[in-house]
């Protein structure tokens, strides 16, 4: 009991003791913000962000410079993978579980609900890991799989309290505004846009309604090999 309210139920994997068991309480306390909402003394690093659709990368990189922005890193490819358990634990309560790789480096992504909004707003902890097959290893063998793969290509750019990235993916084209919620508005108007062009879908959200579109096949959001 704890503020004049009971606390919701456990659920019964909660009180069960294997290694499949242990990791999806983990997922669980990081998924449920009645129970996350306890810790205070968590540090919670918010992601705030926003996509817009461009026709082309050059596009993009063309009113990204006129806007004043500044290049951060450049041009390289960034392959994802999600994993979640079995009974898809993480999905049911909208969160994402990220291996990425790129340039020869790897990180750890985990990312909480996206809250109600006109941006994409979420909880998010990241790390640099040394080696993104191992850890991804690792994490079946604790009961987790891969269930969808996609990849893109990606710069960045710098302008005052945002990051910009140019995403180069198979379903098309996106800038993605990352920051405080005045600098995303500021770029976005820099940019030539306005909030009702805001895309807060996910990319996985975005391949599926690009291959119901186009009556195509695949589970992955990945390139073709040329």
């Amino acid at each position: 009991m704890r503020g004049g309210s009971e606390d919701p139920p456990l659920p019964a994997f909660l009180l069960t003791h294997t290694p499949e068991a242990d990791l999806q309480v983990g997922l669980f306390f990081f998924c449920d913000t009645n129970y996350a909402s306890r810790e205070a003394d968590v540090t919670l690093m918010i992601e705030r962000e926003v996509k817009l659709r461009f026709a082309t990368p050059d596009e993009a990189r063309s009113a990204i410079m006129a806007a004043g922005a500044t290049p951060l890193r450049s041009r390289r490819l960034q392959e994802d993978a999600l994993l979640d358990t079995e009974d898809e634990s993480l999905r049911r309560r909208r969160c994402v579980l990220r291996v990425r790789t790129e340039s020869g480096k790897s990180l750890l992504t985990f990312k909480g609900p996206v809250l109600p909004g006109s941006m994409k707003i979420r909880d998010e902890y990241e790390t640099v890991i040394g080696d993104g097959e191992v850890v991804q290893r690792v994490l079946e063998e604790l009961g987790l799989h891969v269930w969808f793969r996609y990849e893109k290509y990606r710069e960045e750019y710098a302008a005052e309290d945002v990051t910009i990235a140019i995403d180069e993916t198979p379903v098309g084209t996106f800038v993605e505004i990352e920051g405080g919620e005045p600098g995303i508005i500021a770029m976005t108007m820099a940019l030539g846009r306005s909030p009702s062009d805001f895309v807060l879908d996910s990319y996985r959200g975005l391949f599926i309604k690009h291959r119901e579109e186009f009556g195509l096949t695949g589970p992955n959001m990945v390139f073709s090999a040329e």
